[in-house]
């Protein structure tokens, strides 16, 4: 599909959102730390198997977090229109970027047991950290909700059945901060978001994103090789067939 036919493509995603392919690739050792731009007819079939946990093509795994399917397809709908499927390859839903998020919301990531969690908490500045009362489970929770609550109020229709453009306006306006949320801004939510769509894509697919290790081919990002002696004096760049952590034998 040419780029032109698509709202926002992949590369002038990554250009408008200032984040360096260095820091992406990073995502196999920061997963644990921790997001389509195709029409309406072109999306990924996304089923609900027996026993109502939410599939795609690639994928038969559980979910952890979420406990209702539809919040789940609005959540993996969300990530689609960030990080796209296009001629360079599969997007997040392919990517497995929805399950990644929910592991990590069922995980430390979600309750944010590792961080200081008392007040005072006061409004921060955009280039500040994490400012919020509310846990990442929690803030992820509302933003679902309230994403698909301003699918309601503008279409009248639930966030998955809207098309592209209207999911992109919706998702912009979180984006803008002109969606209100209790105990965090729509902004902060939107930069949460991004943030784990671009990890889950990225990271080691032992985090149960990164499908098949497709996002480090599109990078041309080898994974964790146990070594380079082979190809360390060369001077054309070597692509090497990328390997998961979960590769490596002691």
């Amino acid at each position: 599909m040419a780029e032109e036919q698509k709202g926002l493509s992949r590369r002038d995603f990554l250009k408008t959102t200032g984040i360096a392919t260095g820091a992406l690739v990073g995502g196999g050792i920061i997963g644990g730390l921790v997001g389509y731009n195709v029409k309406k007819e072109d999306k990924t079939l996304q089923g609900t198997e027996q026993g109502g946990t939410p599939t795609d093509a690639t994928s038969v795994r559980g979910l952890m977090f979420f406990r209702n399917p539809h919040d789940f397809q609005v959540l993996s709908q969300a990530v689609e229109r960030i990080f796209p499927e296009d001629d360079l390859g599969p997007g997040a839903i392919k990517l497995g970027v929805g399950y990644f998020i929910d592991n990590q919301l069922a995980g430390n990531y979600g309750s944010n047991a590792r961080e200081y969690m008392q007040g005072p908490f006061f409004a921060g500045e955009a280039t500040q950290g994490y400012q919020s009362r509310l846990t990442r489970a929690e803030i992820f929770s509302q933003g679902i909700a309230k994403m698909d609550e301003e699918a309601n109020k503008r279409f009248k229709k639930s966030f998955v059945d809207l098309e592209g453009g209207q999911m992109d306006e919706i998702i912009t306006a979180f984006q803008k901060n002109e969606v209100e949320m209790k105990g965090v801004s729509s902004e902060f939510f939107f930069r949460l978001l991004r943030q784990a769509t671009l990890e889950g894509a990225y990271a080691d697919p032992i985090y149960n994103g990164n499908n098949n290790m497709d996002g480090w081919r599109m990078k041309g990002f080898p994974g964790h090789q146990m070594a380079y002696i082979n190809v360390i004096e060369e001077e054309k760049f070597q692509k090497i067939e990328p390997k998961s952590i979960s590769s490596m034998q002691h």
